[in-house]
């Protein structure tokens, strides 16, 4: 960690810089896709080796595991990367959340036996989340354009950068499997291979979503691009900034063509559903008729 402190103390640097720039204002989000085409290739790519290998790893996972077991894992993982928003909230200039975020850390980590049980939420101390994506936002760093990753999947120009600053300099588990030399099996590894399965174990529960749209890479980039407003406002976004992201304070926007080719793509899906909704619709007033006589 002693090695990393001078490249924060740049990255503090760089940040205050651009805040004086930025005039210190959270940077509007936006849906710009201009490369929608390269995005949808990465996105079947992704989508083909999660069918191959990494979806059934996961089914797999759950079918060995149970659920308060699943839990704990996750209540491990969760507290493991708390430095990583501790760290952001001391760039984000929020100490107030950034001693919440380690006192939580601390007792998750000895009342909690390592951090696989949380007894920080049943002493009231909030669940705090927060990534470098969000500290350049809350520095006014432009959004920039959607982009899909191989298989990291959404992100964008600039939650591009929590890649190799959270994930490698701030994340606990790398800088551990940075320090392991006496694997010589890539054993180091596996921790941060439970992590990935056990975040698309719970990514299943979300699946019926995707698949109820009639596009399912549309759906995943709103809601990719929603949640990280709702990241960066702390929750309570303005509806003028959904608006913006979503376009709908353009001139044109005609929501009832979205319901339209929603509802176009749905029959598509279930003909046979929709035949036979109609059809017992209309044989209702038949069958009231004729035994009405009798």
């Amino acid at each position: 960690m002693r090695t990393n402190l001078p490249y924060l103390l740049r990255l503090s640097g760089m940040l205050v810089i651009v805040a004086v720039v930025a005039g210190c204002a959270t940077s509007k989000p936006r849906s710009v896709d201009p490369y929608e085409h390269f995005n949808r290739k990465v996105y079947a790519f992704n989508n083909a080796v999660d069918k191959a290998v990494i979806r059934p790893v996961a089914v797999g996972y759950r079918k060995v595991t149970n659920p308060p077991v699943r839990r704990s894992i996750n209540d491990f993982f969760t507290n493991i990367r708390l430095p990583i928003s501790v760290a952001n909230d001391l760039l984000q200039w929020r100490p107030e959340r950034a001693l919440s975020d380690s006192a939580r850390f601390v007792v998750n980590l000895t009342l909690g036996l390592g951090g696989f049980f949380d007894p920080a939420s049943r002493m009231g101390l909030p669940q705090g989340s927060t990534d470098f994506g969000v500290t350049l936002a809350r520095w006014g760093v432009p959004q920039g354009p959607y982009l899909m990753l191989p298989f990291l999947g959404p992100s964008t120009g600039r939650d591009v950068w929590s890649i190799p600053v959270d994930s490698y300099y701030l994340n606990p588990m790398s800088i551990y499997t940075r320090n392991q030399s006496r694997f010589t099996h890539g054993q180091e590894y596996i921790p941060t291979a439970l992590y990935y399965v056990s975040l698309r174990s719970r990514a299943m529960d979300a699946e019926g979503f995707l698949n109820s749209s009639f596009d399912p890479y549309v759906a995943l980039r709103s809601a990719y691009l929603q949640a990280r407003v709702y990241k960066i406002y702390n929750g309570n976004p303005p509806a003028s900034v959904i608006n913006r992201m979503e376009g709908l304070d353009e001139p044109g926007f005609n929501p009832e063509e979205l319901l339209k080719q929603q509802r176009e793509w749905e029959h598509k899906q279930h003909p046979q559903t929709q035949t036979t909704g109609h059809s017992a619709a209309a044989s209702t007033p038949a069958s009231a008729s004729s035994s009405g006589p009798s």
